[in-house]
């Protein structure tokens, strides 16, 4: 088994639990998801996708991406008006945007902390979700 797909081992139960057939290109995309950890758009992922499988259309990899978000392998990242980007990285995270560059990069959330103490919510809220954006420079930018 391939280092990026143990990653993950229960893919094939998670797609065919949600009601999806398991097919080369879903395994493909997901493969190219978990291979470089780096947020890619959809076009991104087409262009790696189809050097192992020429066959592939931009339509596929869409409809890939669609299905793996709906199943909880893969959250949609949203920066600004940007396209799209992708993250098979399901823990509780933030990511770092580099102004400069363009990357983006998985910001772990500091051990033991909680939203609710982090920032000052009134009384009674209750988050159940996040997506924290941080922005700056990375260490290659910031020589």
């Amino acid at each position: 088994m391939p280092k990026a797909a143990a990653i993950h081992d229960g893919y094939e139960e998670t797609i065919s639990h949600n009601g999806h057939r398991l097919t080369p290109q879903r395994r493909e995309v997901y493969d190219v998801l978990l291979a470089e950890r780096d947020h890619p758009t959809a076009s991104e992922v087409f262009l790696r996708a189809k050097h192992r499988m020429p066959a592939i259309s931009l339509a596929t990899v869409y409809n890939c991406l669609e299905t793996l978000v709906a199943c909880g392998l893969a959250k949609q990242v949203n920066v600004d008006r940007d396209a799209t980007r992708y993250c098979p990285n399901l823990e509780e995270h933030g990511h770092f945007v580099c102004d400069r560059c363009g990357g983006v990069t998985d910001v772990p959330p500091t051990k033991g902390s909680r939203l609710e103490k982090a920032w000052r919510l009134p009384p009674d809220f209750i988050v159940t979700h996040s997506e924290i954006t941080l922005r700056g420079l990375c260490p290659y930018c910031n020589t």
